[in-house]
């Protein structure tokens, strides 16, 4: 079903079908992109409704700046009919500038997976990717809090505030969701 919302999104669609041309290892599509069109199709609104911003992660040994904003340059170009911004960033590159970003360090992550097993909510964690005629899912949690809507905090790595910021404003754009304390 998720997958199925994916390839019908304005959004989602055309990063999926330039998935071969992105290659970047370890990719995924995750996040707010995909989280956010499936509350959408809940909701009854249009795909992309509220959808600011498309997160690509992957993993690469390399762990310069140079070689993340090559990619993410690159990857943008390729999508620039897109309507939102689009988000490049390499999970093995992430525990160099964490803590300049959100006040505290993390331990290097070990692969793509592993860093999607920290983001901020167990809805928030699951990510796709094109493989062969199908698709490859990443959820760590499973996908239960996503489709039926809800948003439960991952105290993994996230702090209250951060997870605070985010449901304010999913609260406002997605009155349906089950927005649990943190």
């Amino acid at each position: 079903m998720i997958w199925e919302l994916l390839r019908r999104s304005a959004i989602t669609r055309p990063i999926l079908d330039r998935w071969a041309q992105i290659a970047l290892p370890d990719a995924w599509l995750v996040a707010g992109a995909v989280a956010q069109t499936v509350w959408n199709d809940a909701h009854g609104f249009a795909l992309e409704f509220g959808i600011k911003d498309v997160d690509i992660v992957y993993f690469d040994a390399d762990l310069s700046e140079a070689a993340e904003r090559r990619h993410e340059t690159r990857v943008r170009t390729l999508l620039t009919d897109l309507p939102v911004a689009v988000d490049v960033k390499n999970q093995a590159h992430v525990h160099v500038w964490y803590a300049s970003k959100f006040g505290y360090a993390i331990e290097p992550y070990t692969s793509a997976s592993a860093a999607i097993a920290t983001f901020p909510t167990t809805a928030g964690a699951v990510a796709f990717r094109p493989a062969g005629d199908g698709f490859e899912l990443c959820a760590p949690f499973g996908v239960d809090d996503l489709i039926g809507l809800i948003v439960r905090p991952n105290k993994v790595q996230v702090t209250e505030s951060i997870y605070a910021a985010k449901v304010r404003r999913w609260r406002a754009l997605w009155p349906r969701l089950t927005i649990l304390d943190w």
